[in-house]
C-alpha cells in the first residue's frame, strides 16, 4: 500500500499533511501550555506558516530517504496554479512538499517516521525563530 501511497497526487498529500501537521502542532502547544489556551493559536501560528514549513523541509532534505526525497522533489517541482499572496512561490512549493511528506507519512502510517519528522521540524523552527529574535535584539 505505502508503493500505491508514494504515487497519489502529491496535492492531495499535502492536503491531508497540512491537517495532519497542524493537529500536531496544535498537540504540541497545548501540552507545553495548557493554561494558556488565548496564546496557543499565535504561537501555533509560527510553525505552520509557509516560510516555517520550508525551513524545515530544506533543512530536513538531507536527513530523508530516497523515496520521500523523491516525493518531496516531485511535490516541490508540480506545477503551481494559485499561490497565496504575499508569498514567493519557492517558499509556497517548499512548504507543499513538506505537506506532502506528512501526509504521506501519516497515510502509509509511519507513525514513529512521522514523529521523527514532526519532532525535527519543530526543532529547525525553533531555532530559526531563536536566532531571528537575536538579530532583532542586536537592532
Amino acid at each position: 500500500m505505502s508503493k500505491e501511497i508514494i504515487r497519489m497526487n502529491t496535492t492531495a498529500l499535502a492536503y491531508l499533511g497540512d491537517a495532519v501537521y497542524e493537529v500536531e502542532i496544535r498537540k504540541r502547544m497545548l501540552l507545553k501550555r495548557p493554561d494558556h489556551v488565548d496564546q496557543l493559536h499565535r504561537q501555533s501560528v509560527g510553525y505552520v506558516r509557509a516560510e516555517a514549513q520550508a525551513a524545515a523541509i530544506r533543512t530536513l532534505m538531507e536527513e530523508l530517504t530516497q523515496e520521500e526525497a523523491d516525493l518531496v522533489r516531485r511535490a516541490r517541482n508540480r506545477k503551481i496554479l494559485s499561490k497565496p499572496k504575499n508569498l514567493d512561490p519557492i517558499t509556497y512549493k517548499l512548504a507543499t512538499a513538506f505537506e506532502a511528506l506528512v501526509g504521506y507519512l501519516y497515510l502509509s502510517e509511519q507513525r514513529d517516521r512521522l514523529d521523527e519528522i514532526l519532532l525535527k521540524s519543530v526543532e529547525i523552527i525553533e531555532q530559526g525563530a531563536e536566532k531571528h529574535e537575536r538579530k532583532e535584539n542586536q537592532k
